[in-house]
């Protein structure tokens, strides 16, 4: 009864491993789902491989370092961080900064118009349309917060 039980643990361990692995691990086939997903020969067969894997004591690390090595680095769904992927890796980063880049100038850019604006009007120089709304906006005070209560002072 025992061994019954730790042959059902063992064997329970063995599945979710492969399965864990066989999620990270695309179909060389479809090309879009994991072999975990898929129901390619090869892929089949990739399941089967790791299981046997797992059994005679592979580690994880072990099996997706043959699977890389047999498939390529594009059969991983996480490759790996080096120059070849770093493009890859830190592009959202490159963006971000850029638009932070770019809203930053826009800000600089406005400042500057206001500026110029107003050394014009110190030089009598006549406003655009677009110019004196520009300024109206920023010189017009925001109104007063409403008042809550009666008995409250502005």
């Amino acid at each position: 009864m025992m061994a019954t039980d730790d042959e059902s643990k063992k064997t329970q361990i063995v599945e979710a491993r492969a399965r864990n692995i066989s999620h990270n691990v695309r179909c060389t086939e479809c090309g879009s789902q994991s072999i975990e997903d898929s129901n390619a020969d090869v892929a089949v067969l990739l399941r089967k491989l790791i299981r046997d894997e797992i059994k005679s004591g592979k580690t994880d690390k072990d099996i997706y370092k043959k699977l890389e090595e047999q498939f390529g680095e594009t059969v991983l769904y996480a490759p790996k961080f080096d120059l070849q992927t770093a493009a890859l890796w830190l592009s959202p980063v490159i963006l971000a900064g850029a638009g932070a880049g770019v809203w930053a100038y826009q800000r600089h850019r406005q400042k500057t118009n206001v500026h110029i604006m107003a050394l014009n009007l110190v030089r009598g120089v006549p406003l655009t349309p677009k110019e004196k709304e520009t300024m109206l906006d920023l010189l017009t005070p925001p109104p007063p917060p409403p008042r809550r209560w009666p008995w409250e002072r502005r």
